[in-house]
């Protein structure tokens, strides 16, 4: 059967919760201090996505990928541009997507991003950017090996006390 992705609703807030903090966790020890690795809550991210998913007017969408046993295995979200690059037009974002560990290489991430980039273009944007930390090679990877690129473009984000670099990737839609 493969990975199947659908809409997320309240009820995935619990696995999309555990699968951030369990992605971050591994993704970047090493990358982010142990310490805010370690203060990441479920709890809260389960109360902001079940929020998110509440509120009647959010511009964005959000997906899941299920696996062959109907497990929640990822998530991805996208829409408007939280802020609207000045230097690119007709433009969508995806604000994030991730994927369970023990999921890496199924083809969630894949078909996730493809639903995103089809959910972007569907609602009339021409291209879409994202923005990784630079010091994630693996999702970089990822994103080329699915036509993104990366533009030149760098800024940082803030991660409780750790401020970081990342990077912007775009891709035509």
């Amino acid at each position: 059967m493969g990975v199947r992705v659908r809409e997320a609703t309240t009820d995935d807030a619990q696995a999309i919760a555990e699968i951030n903090v369990r992605g971050w966790r591994t993704a970047y020890r090493g990358v982010v201090s142990d310490a805010t690795l370690d203060a990441m809550s479920v709890e809260d991210l389960r109360a902001r996505f079940r929020a998110f998913m509440a509120d009647p007017e959010r511009a964005a969408t959000a997906l899941v990928a299920l696996g062959d046993d109907g497990r929640v295995t990822g998530y991805t979200s996208f829409g408007p541009p939280r802020e609207a690059p000045p230097d690119l037009e007709e433009v969508g974002e995806v604000y994030a997507i991730y994927v369970q560990p023990d999921a890496w290489g199924s083809g969630a991430g894949r078909a996730l991003l493809r639903a995103a980039e089809e959910g972007l273009r569907d609602a009339g944007f021409r291209r879409a950017f994202l923005w990784v930390l630079e010091e994630n090679p693996r999702a970089r990877r990822f994103y080329e090996a699915a036509g993104w690129r990366w533009d030149g473009t760098l800024s940082r984000h803030q991660v409780e006390c750790d401020n970081l670099p990342i990077v912007r990737y775009v891709v035509e839609l």
